[in-house]
């Protein structure tokens, strides 16, 4: 029996295990919508923006697990998620990403709402595909599931011209999925996990660093159990927080330019430096001839790519975090059973917990609200509970500060590409991905106008996300460097004329909700977030304060600026 390729489309999407799709309609995928109308196994969440779908299916990715997807049509659709494409290849999330297209005989020839999709998002995507014949239809999809899913993960395109999914063909789903050019290296080396565990059983002073990439991988309960049972400290990028305890002792707080005193001391002196799953950004390392100077440095990764391509290595290993961890707790319980390591690194510990103890995360505290206290409150009033999505700025800093995570899948944030706007509507596929879940945005006064839109989305899927506004009536992040760094010239981030947060969050249909005050903080943070519906929280916070500590551009780790 033939069916028409948007059948095939959606077919293949339901055997791939897509539940929630996040889109927009328009012409070039009208036959897409109309099938999907008859596909009550999938939900469709409409977004206002093709942004904002595309994020949503982000946070849905990084909170679940799972792989997001999302469906837009041809022109300004498919050009309108090229931020949230790229957001997902930085910070690697499984995406795949249907657009519409024109008609196959049309593709060149300037038609109405074409564009070059696939040029344009070549750059910013593990892989993608423009579909040529519907008999192929299939075997697209269930590879770019795959691409999108396995070795590092990412986001992958499919373009479906109006004309592929009108036709009709004979559905055959392909079971079995092998691509020659594409074999990603899951098992790592034992010989150097052999040598991994050598340098840490000579190492006196040895740091573990923590990327998404443990996250990714679901290792997190293997990189705490060996950290736990080798007595070694462990920091953690922006994006592996939550992949170790931060109520533990042996955590170190988030490391790079504006991680705390302790990580970057750490770093700094430590003799091996073992990296699970991150990349070694410019933000993480600092200056990188002076970054953990005498370290020996192990780095681990699924993608060989990544291994000395920013900062140089004593052994590599290529595979996936979690096996390689494991591998790793298998040599050491072998060959050292019977070692003290809590006594081998009694010394170090000591250092540890002094650079902690001796210049903790702190702030000054006068009659105004500082942002901190709203993130500790809400870390008081949630028990480090709910999924905390961040949009980008200071805010996002004294998130990752102050808020302990302690579980993986629990902060959602653009790490890599720093997009503002990101954190709404992923705090939306978190809540579509955890209906039960508290699921909370923290924002700045900048960065929420950016899709405020998708308070409409939230309100018309009865989703209760609550949306933190640390409003500093400022680009917060600009203003501090201008500050510290030009001359104090505040040149256009003044944001004093904004919408009353409030009033537009119940023009929406939403809560709205003001504190201006400490003494109202905890009464009505714990009375927004108990509502069953969406709510705007607008906190006026200390217009003047500044994210401390800060590793000037172009510095070391222990030259930081502790304000």
């Amino acid at each position: 029996m033939k069916h028409t390729g948007a059948w095939i489309l959606l077919e293949s999407l339901k055997r791939e295990g897509v539940d929630v799709l996040f889109g927009y309609p328009g012409g070039a995928v009208i036959d897409i919508y109309d099938e999907l109308s008859r596909h009550p196994e999938i939900r469709h969440v409409l977004a206002r923006h093709e942004q904002g779908a595309v994020h949503a299916a982000d946070g849905y990715a990084r909170a679940s697990g799972r792989t997001g997807a999302c469906l837009v049509t041809s022109g300004p659709g498919a050009t309108n998620t090229v931020t949230g494409i790229a957001t997902a290849y930085c910070d690697s999330i499984p995406l795949v990403v249907l657009t519409g297209q024109v008609p196959t005989a049309l593709i060149g020839n300037d038609a109405f709402q074409e564009v070059d999709i696939v040029g344009i998002t070549r750059p910013c995507t593990k892989h993608n595909f423009l579909v040529k014949d519907v008999n192929r239809l299939a075997m697209t999809i269930r590879r770019a599931f795959y691409l999108a899913r396995s070795g590092r993960p990412g986001p992958v395109l499919v373009d479906l011209p109006k004309d592929i999914v009108q036709t009709t063909a004979e559905f055959v789903w392909p079971e079995e999925i092998g691509m020659r050019s594409y074999n990603p290296t899951y098992k790592p080396h034992i010989n150097q996990l052999r040598r991994t565990v050598e340098e840490l059983a000579r190492a006196s002073r040895p740091v573990f660093l923590t990327g998404g990439g443990v996250i990714m991988s679901n290792a997190a309960s293997e990189l705490t159990s060996l950290a736990r049972r080798l007595q070694v400290p462990v920091t953690g990028s922006l994006m592996g927080l939550g992949s170790f305890p931060a109520t533990d002792p042996l955590w170190l707080g988030m490391v790079g330019m504006h991680g705390t005193y302790a990580a970057n001391m750490a770093i700094n002196h430590a003799d091996l430096l073992v990296c699970v799953g991150a990349r070694f950004d410019d933000r993480v390392t600092g200056k990188i001839s002076a970054f953990a100077p005498g370290a020996r440095i192990v780095h681990i990764d699924i993608d060989p790519a990544s291994i000395r391509k920013n900062v140089q290595v004593d052994v590599p290993v290529v595979g996936d975090c979690r096996l390689s961890l494991q591998g790793m707790r298998e040599i050491c319980d072998a060959k050292f059973a019977g070692e003290d390591w809590a006594a081998k690194h009694a010394g170090w510990l000591d250092s540890v917990r002094n650079w902690k103890n001796g210049k903790p995360l702190a702030y000054r505290k006068n009659g105004n609200i500082k942002p901190q206290r709203v993130v500790e409150a809400l870390f008081e009033l949630t028990g480090g509970e709910a999924i905390v999505a961040t949009e980008v700025g200071q805010h996002q800093m004294w998130t990752a500060q102050f808020y302990a995570f302690t579980r993986p899948r629990t902060l959602l944030t653009s790490g890599g590409l720093g997009t503002m706007g990101y954190g709404f509507p992923a705090a939306i596929g978190a809540q579509l991905a955890f209906p039960d879940k508290k699921v909370i945005v923290v924002a700045g006064d900048g960065s929420i106008q950016m899709n405020i839109q998708e308070l409409a989305t939230a309100v018309a899927n009865r989703l209760p996300v609550k949306v933190i506004i640390l409003n500093n009536r400022c680009l917060g992040m600009v203003r501090q460097w201008q500050e510290l760094f030009y001359r104090n010239n505040r040149f256009e981030t003044n944001m004093e004329v904004q919408p009353n947060f409030v009033k537009l969050a119940e023009a929406y249909g939403a809560e709205g909700y003001r504190i201006s005050g400490e003494e109202d903080l905890c009464p009505v943070l714990k009375k927004a977030l108990a509502s069953p519906a969406a709510a705007f929280v607008d906190v006026m916070v200390e217009r003047e304060e500044n994210v401390a500590p800060i590793v000037p551009a172009g510095a070391a780790l222990d030259e930081m600026l502790l304000l």
